[in-house]
Order: C-alpha cells, then structure tokens, then sequence
C-alpha cells in the first residue's frame, strides 16, 4: 500500500523559513520523479520543484533562489526548504511521486505565511 507521510508546514512571518518532509513507502521510491506542488484558494494546483532520480532539478520561476528541493533515497523522503517565504507561497503544498503514467500524492499540508 502506497502512503506519504508528510511533515513541516505550519505559519511562519514573511522572511521567514520552513522545511516540508515527505517519506514515502509502499512503492519503489528511488524510481520515481519526486515533486512538491501547491495549491491555493481559488487557485490551480501547480508545481512548485520537481527532482528526478539522478537530482536534477526545476523549479517555478517564483520560488527559483528561495526554494530547493532535495531526496534521500535511502530515507526514502524528499525534502522542500523553503526560505524568504512571502504571503503568496500561503498554500496546501502536496507531495507527488510519479513514473510514467503511475502518480501518487500526500495528503497535503498547509503552510501560512502572514505576520
């Protein structure tokens, strides 16, 4: 059975920072394309960094120099430090594992930044 456990959100004032953990289990993880993706009120969920097996990486233009998103495949976790956080980055932040046509996703967890 596939789960993510997913950790680190939370409220944080702007300029502030967090570091989201997602471990997976249930799949082969050091297979998989590993991403953090969020999603606002009102709002599309979009991806935020994505890393593949062999650690490259990409991120959406507006967290690019505040964000990075690192794996451990032996702790079978995938990690998103968040840093210089604005109101703007207020959202649910999913975990999302993919290869090929097979996806699976976190329950989510929130992240508020807000003085």
């Amino acid at each position: 059975q596939v789960q993510f456990v997913e950790s680190g959100g939370g409220l944080v004032q702007p300029g502030g920072s967090l570091r989201l953990s997602c471990a997976g289990t249930g799949f082969l993880f050091s297979r998989y394309l590993m991403g953090w993706y969020r999603q606002a009120p009102g709002r599309q969920r979009e991806l935020v960094a994505s890393i593949t097996r062999d650690s490259s990486t990409t991120y959406v233009e507006s967290v690019k120099g505040r964000f990075t998103i690192s794996r451990d495949d032996a702790k079978r976790t995938v990690y998103l430090q968040m840093n210089s956080l604005k109101p703007e980055d207020t959202a649910v932040y999913y975990c999302n594992g993919a290869w090929g046509s097979v996806n699976y996703w976190g329950q989510g967890t929130q992240v508020t930044v807000s003085s």
